[in-house]
């Protein structure tokens, strides 16, 4: 082993990549198009060959790994008296992995983002950052100078990378494969932290404690605004009457008064999810902005067109007239989809339950977010 490892050859293998590396840099403009090219196939890969995107998502992960290991190797070759790889070869390669690994996730998270929410402002970040992927004296000035915001940087893209891959991989839920990125997050975060303990005492291992705790506590009340970017809702319906054997919503009604409250209201959701994939999904009823009832309904993953789920209301307030809001949710509050309507004793405002399945995901995202009609909900029954 020893003699595999002598200078000289270590040596000619670093000539060696610096050497590709040099090459490539030319033609590195294409890099970015490509990867948005490969990141946008890859959402549809995983949607129809999930075996397919698990197999990119390993991939990735696998780089990330050898990554993560820059630092130990240059230790380990440095303690020996070898050469260690040049900062600008290893920046160069890290910077290539952070635009796979963006634009890989980036259609995860356009697809299902509810635009209408906070999950906006993680959407941009997302794109924010992979933007500065792209941009090499913004990059390359924050890989120098500013090593804790390239620790964050590098962090959150390891977050993405979970978020998308593990209900694909290992068939965890979406809530389970949250607090896992969370906690893996949090870990490769700290080094941004360690300048606190360079003299090490009391006051400063304190404060990197608390640092620890709000950074963990601001994680998970952030998580409201992280999109499912394994789950989405394909489509949904509002309706007066349901067929329970074609698993379809039927009939039309102007939500009045009356007649929500002598018909009730059906809502009609279908999620899409990954191969495999069970999870409990919950339908949250608001009346002018408070909170009425939760239903809960679980789903299997695997279908095309989505697991199909279905929910009646017929316990409504003495005067329902007003804003109605139902929020698809996950179990761990992760948005799925936004519906609104509006109940009005003047048929003119009032919204129209009309039965019709409108569809979701990237090209009807609108859709998602102004529905006519929504229920409150009293009996839930789940059907695939």
């Amino acid at each position: 082993m020893g003699a595999l490892l002598t200078p000289s050859r270590i040596e000619a293998v670093q000539r060696r990549i610096e050497s590709i590396v040099e090459r490539l840099k030319p033609w590195s403009w294409l890099w970015p198009p490509m990867a948005f090219a490969a990141g946008l196939g890859s959402f549809f890969l995983v949607d129809r060959q999930q075996w397919l995107g698990a197999a990119l998502a390993l991939g990735l992960l696998f780089a990330w790994a050898l990554l993560l290991s820059e630092g130990l190797i240059s230790r380990w070759l440095s303690r020996r008296g070898h050469p260690t790889p040049p900062r600008g070869v290893t920046n160069f390669i890290a910077q290539m992995i952070h635009q796979e690994t963006l634009f890989f996730t980036l259609p995860f998270i356009l697809v299902t983002t509810v635009w209408n929410s906070g999950q906006t402002l993680f959407a941009l970040l997302v794109g924010g950052m992979a933007l500065l992927s792209i941009i090499d004296p913004l990059y390359f000035k924050v890989a120098e100078r500013w090593r804790s915001l390239y620790f964050v940087f590098h962090a959150q893209c390891v977050f993405l990378v979970l978020l998308v891959t593990l209900p694909i991989m290992v068939h965890l839920t979406t809530g389970q494969s949250l607090l896992l990125a969370l906690g893996i997050t949090i870990l490769l975060a700290l080094p941004s932290f360690w300048h606190l303990l360079k003299q090490r005492s009391l006051k400063r291992w304190c404060a990197f404690f608390v640092l620890t705790l709000l950074l963990a506590y601001g994680a998970w009340l952030g998580r409201i605004w992280v999109p499912p970017a394994s789950m989405w809702m394909t489509s949904s319906a509002l309706s007066p009457g349901f067929d329970v054997e074609q698993r379809l919503p039927q009939g039309s009604m102007v939500l009045t008064p009356q007649a929500i409250s002598e018909n009730g209201l059906y809502v009609y959701t279908a999620i899409r999810a990954p191969r495999g994939l069970s999870e409990t999904i919950t339908h949250a009823w608001h009346h002018n902005g408070e909170p009425m009832d939760v239903v809960e309904l679980n789903i299997d993953g695997g279908r095309e067109q989505g697991y199909r789920a279905w929910s009646h209301k017929q316990n409504f307030p003495e005067d329902p007239t007003g804003d109605w809001r139902i929020d698809i949710m996950t179990g761990t509050g992760q948005r799925l989809g936004l519906i609104r309507f509006e109940v009005s004793a003047d048929p003119q405002h009032a919204s129209l339950a009309d039965g019709e399945i409108r569809a979701s995901g990237l090209s009807g995202l609108n859709l998602r977010r102004f529905v006519p009609g929504s229920p409150n909900d009293e009996e839930a029954q789940p059907e695939d």
